[in-house]
């Protein structure tokens, strides 16, 4: 494991396990004879090196839940199995339609980095395919603690599944919110996902654990919803005509290489993924 690498524990089996590689960070719930794994990472690899570390806090049995099907998030998965895997309905339907062209394009961006090894290891991920599937909400028990899965409506995907932890105030939210970078719109919702913001705030939680960056309080969260608002604001000027791209990606308050992506979402018409 990289150096970089390391636990943040949150509250008493709540833990969050940070990477180097694209900032990523990954969940575990840890209750009384059994443990939820938040997220696998992006190849078998990388889920075997986090199933150890998870190996190093618990010898509990565990269950795998998938934010998203994006590769960094649900790739690794094979490193847990054969266990239970949830994740939102429409993730399996993703990881089926855009799994094959998701592994060619990280190949290929990893081979571009100079990091032939990496690119390798994803051309050999045949994704799991989730078989436990989340339409609006499930209730696990995870040893004996409650633990909710929540689909919010569209936003960073069309089938994001956010992990919230009652006793623990805290809630995993996927790449709905991102800290340390922008928010990422190729498979966006724009005008959905400030939506999906607001419910996850009404959650009460007072830690927002990041798909990417360090914990955030609710303040970041309200304020990155306020962002993405405009965002969403300047997609429907600009899909009304009242608004040209180049007067958008000047007013964004993010910078262009992440707002076109917004703006092709809503302009071409396109949707998310299911």
């Amino acid at each position: 494991m990289g150096v970089t690498d390391r636990w943040i524990e949150i509250a008493e089996g709540l833990l969050v396990r940070r990477h180097a590689e694209l900032d990523l960070s990954l969940g575990l719930v840890v209750g009384d004879g059994e443990c939820l794994v938040v997220d696998t990472g992006g190849d078998a690899h990388r889920g075997a090196e986090f199933a150890a570390a998870v190996r190093e806090v618990t010898p509990h049995p565990w269950r795998v839940v998938l934010t998203h099907s994006h590769f960094d998030h649900s790739f690794g998965t094979e490193a847990f199995g054969p266990c239970e895997v949830w994740a939102q309905r429409g993730c399996r339907a993703a990881l089926v339609a855009d799994g094959a062209t998701q592994r060619a394009r990280w190949a290929a961006h990893y081979r571009e980095e100079g990091r032939p090894d990496v690119a390798e290891r994803v051309e050999r991920v045949n994704p799991v395919l989730p078989d436990r599937l989340v339409d609006a909400r499930a209730e696990l028990s995870v040893g004996g603690r409650r633990v909710d899965l929540l689909h919010l409506g569209p936003g960073h995907t069309g089938h994001d599944l956010v992990v919230h932890v009652p006793d623990a105030s805290a809630v995993f939210a996927g790449d709905l919110v991102e800290q340390g970078a922008p928010p990422q719109f190729h498979d966006a919702d724009p005008p959905g996902w400030p939506v999906a913001l607001d419910a996850l705030l009404s959650l009460g939680a007072a830690v927002v654990l990041p798909g990417h960056g360090d914990p955030v309080d609710r303040d970041l969260v309200r304020e990155q919803r306020r962002e993405i608002a405009d965002v969403a604001a300047l997609c429907a000027a600009v899909a009304a005509g009242e608004l040209g791209v180049a007067e958008a990606l000047a007013r964004s308050p993010y910078p262009e290489e992440f707002t076109r992506p917004a703006l092709a979402r809503v302009t071409s018409g396109r949707t998310s993924p299911p």
